[in-house]
C-alpha cells in the first residue's frame, strides 16, 4: 500500500507540474473549447453532447481548475509578497485535493523556485492572538482566490470573510506559512489563505 500510495503522490506532482507550466493555449481545455487563452471557463461551452461531456470530466476535473486558477492568480501581481502568500495556500489546497505527502509538495516546490524566506518576516500579525489563532470577526481579501471545496474561481479581491472562533487556529502549516480557513461571506464556503492575504 505504501508503494501505491508513493506513486500516486509522484504522479499527482508530475501531472501539477506539467500543467503549471503549459500555456492555456496548449491545454486540452483549450483545445476542447472548456477555456479560453486565458484560462477562464468559456461561458459558451455546454455538456449537452455526449462527447463534451466526456471532454469536460476528463480536462476540467477540480484538479485541473485549480492549477487553471492558481496560474491565473499569479500572473496578476508581479512578484511580492502577496503571490508568495497565496501560493503557500494554494499549495495547502493542492496537498490536500492531491493527497500529496510533504515529501511530495516539498518536490513541487522546490521546482518552483519560489524563495519562501523573502515573505516570511513581511506577514500581518496585528490580528493575530495567543497560539497563533486569528481574532474572530470579518476581514477582506487582498486579491482573488478560490474556494477551497471546489477551487471555484469566486473570491473577488475586497470580498468579506468570516473568521468563526472555533476555527480560528491554523488549518496546515506549508512551507513555515500557517493557513487558515474562512467563510467566504458570498458564496458560503471556505477559503485559505494566509495571514499576508486578508486585511481588516
Amino acid at each position: 500500500m505504501g508503494i501505491l500510495k508513493s506513486a500516486a503522490d509522484l504522479v499527482y506532482t508530475i501531472r501539477f507540474l506539467k500543467l503549471l507550466v503549459t500555456p492555456f493555449d496548449k491545454t486540452e481545455a483549450f483545445k476542447k473549447g472548456i477555456i479560453d487563452a486565458d484560462g477562464k471557463k468559456n461561458k459558451e461551452f455546454n455538456t449537452n453532447s455526449i462527447d463534451d461531456r466526456e471532454a469536460y470530466r476528463s480536462h476540467y476535473t477540480p484538479f485541473h481548475r485549480l492549477v487553471f486558477n492558481l496560474k491565473r492568480l499569479m500572473s496578476k501581481v508581479p512578484g511580492g509578497q502577496s503571490v508568495v502568500a497565496r501560493y503557500g495556500a494554494a499549495l495547502a489546497l493542492i496537498k490536500e485535493h492531491g493527497e500529496l505527502s510533504d515529501e511530495r509538495l516539498m518536490q513541487i516546490h522546490e521546482e518552483t523556485g519560489i524563495d519562501i524566506l523573502d515573505c516570511l518576516a513581511e506577514q500581518s500579525e496585528w490580528f493575530m492572538l495567543d497560539d497563533k489563532q486569528l481574532s474572530p470577526g470579518i476581514y477582506r481579501m487582498k486579491n482573488d482566490t478560490v474556494t477551497a471545496l471546489y477551487c471555484e474561481d469566486i473570491v473577488k479581491k475586497g470580498d468579506r470573510v468570516r473568521i468563526i472562533e472555533t476555527q480560528a487556529s491554523p488549518i496546515d502549516e506549508v512551507l513555515g506559512l500557517d493557513i487558515y480557513k474562512g467563510l467566504h461571506e458570498n458564496s458560503s464556503q471556505w477559503v485559505y489563505f494566509t495571514t499576508g492575504e486578508i486585511t481588516r
